[in-house]
């Protein structure tokens, strides 16, 4: 029998509705899961279990009336530090923030409190959110539950984390670069980077997205049904859609005929490992035996590209930093601290040139990505890497050489999802990136789910290391 932490969305409104399980026994499952879990991954920030269940009893009683919220009524959810929750303090994953509670529900957690879904924790992040890491001043090092001696990556880095160890079914993360792609992807699980303003976001800034990690299509669809919800807060939010998001499953039959890029090369930053490569060669196999048609492209993204977006987001994190007290900067992780002292030279029209890059990207990906429906690529070139790193460099002067596959979607507004396709000969997972035409978010999971129809038989979620060793014994 499948345990209750492990069941989907679906099932779980399910089980509610016909009365075999309450969200109370439902919070407890995970919670106790977390509890098995936690010491190892160090996943979550204020996980509070009285408040957890107190929402859990709450949503029980209205099952009971027959008048939930939404489907995700009693659904556990964890949430991001940078995702605001009303009297919670928000470190933004830095010792240097002195964080004070937050004077109201950012949109995403607005609008999962509205739907009645359960708040387990929030989870943690590396400073400013400015790593593909779990290295924080203020969090305890975050670990990939797969391989506890890798990252689980980030920004999004607990709620990577959490997806893959079950800490219940849906979870929120950020994403400006590959934020939510990059720990989808060393981790295993689903993530969705949905077109710019999709998802309203507070504060919003060039780029930045919030999305929905899962294990499965079928839950990130479930969350996106909330989290598209209209706010007049985010003032570069899209005009809402009334997206039937249930139609996320438009079967294997949805990739007959698509024109499908394959991109293997994105043109600059690290190669594209041997493991990684082969597990996407067979994922572009797959589409083509299910009826797409498959065509090599050829990179658009520039190491001037990737250059400009570095040195303009180093100035911007130089000022933001220069602008605290000496004291504070000097709790922020040396790595930043020295990525973003290194812009201290850059003048005006240096700054210019960079941000120029911005746009030079959204245009260079928007024509690349024409002649096809869809694009597949390695969601990052390399596997998780080592815990203790800030990147797979350890170079704060080449701090993003493994995001030129997910950031040029980023620019060009796009959305963009990460799924599983295959793991490392030690065992690691390996992300395939799907990116479709801006506003076809909705597309993107239909060929994620058909895709995730027709991949390889996937391995078993991993276990806490005592539970594992009693499965071998």
């Amino acid at each position: 029998m499948t345990a209750l932490h492990e069941l989907s969305a679906a099932e779980l409104a399910d089980a509610y509705r016909r009365g075999d399980a309450s969200p109370v026994e439902v919070a407890q499952s995970v919670l106790g899961h977390i509890e098995r879990w936690e010491p190892h991954l160090c996943a979550t920030y204020l996980l509070r279990p009285e408040l957890a269940m107190a929402q859990a009893r709450a949503s029980e009683a209205r099952w009971l009336r027959g008048a939930p919220l939404s489907a995700l009524d009693g659904v556990p959810v964890t949430l991001k530090d940078n995702i605001a929750t009303q009297g919670d303090p928000m470190p933004l994953g830095t010792a240097a923030v002195d964080p004070q509670p937050m004077p109201a529900d950012a949109p995403p957690a607005a609008r999962l409190r509205e739907a009645g879904a359960v708040t387990i924790t929030k989870t943690t992040m590396p400073d400013y959110g400015m790593l593909s890491s779990g290295l924080s001043s203020v969090h305890p090092l975050a670990r990939n539950p797969w391989d506890l001696s890798c990252t689980p990556g980030g920004s999004s880095a607990g709620a990577g984390s959490a997806a893959a160890a079950g800490y219940g079914p849906l979870h929120l993360g950020t994403d400006i670069g590959g934020s939510i792609r990059l720990p989808a992807g060393w981790c295993g699980v689903f993530g969705l980077k949905p077109s710019l303003g999709r998802v309203p976001i507070d504060p919003p800034y060039t780029g930045r997205a919030a999305g929905p990690m899962t294990r499965s299509v079928a839950d990130a669809a479930a969350m996106m049904a909330a989290l598209s919800l209209p706010d007049t807060r985010d003032t570069m939010s899209l005009p809402y859609q009334a997206i039937d998001w249930t139609r996320f499953d438009a079967g294997a039959e949805k990739l007959k005929g698509l024109r499908i890029g394959l991109l293997l090369d994105a043109g600059c930053g690290l190669p594209v490992e041997p493991d990684v490569l082969a597990a996407v060669q067979r994922a572009a196999t797959l589409f083509e035996q299910a009826g797409a048609v498959v065509q090599p492209m050829a990179p658009f993204f520039t190491r001037e590209m990737l250059d400009g977006m570095d040195h303009f987001w180093r100035m911007r994190s130089h000022v933001d930093l220069n602008a605290l007290p000496p004291g504070r900067k000097a709790k922020v992780l040396p790595y930043i601290q020295a990525w973003a002292d290194s812009a201290a030279g850059m003048g005006g029209e240096a700054v210019f040139r960079a941000q120029h890059q911005f746009y030079l990207t959204r245009i260079a990906t928007v024509k690349a990505c024409a002649a096809f429906d869809y694009v597949i690529s390695p969601t990052s070139p390399v596997p998780a890497f080592a815990a203790e790193l800030p990147s797979p460099t350890n170079d704060p002067l080449r701090p993003l050489e493994h995001i030129a596959f997910t950031v040029p979607f980023n620019m060009s507004e796009q959305p963009a999802a990460s799924i599983n396709c295959g793991y490392t000969a030690g065992g690691l997972p390996i992300g395939l990136q799907i990116a479709g035409p801006r506003f076809d978010d909705l597309g993107v999971l239909q060929v994620s789910r058909a895709f995730e129809l027709i991949r390889d038989a996937q391995r078993p979620w991993p276990h806490p290391p005592s539970e594992a060793l009693q499965n071998l014994d």
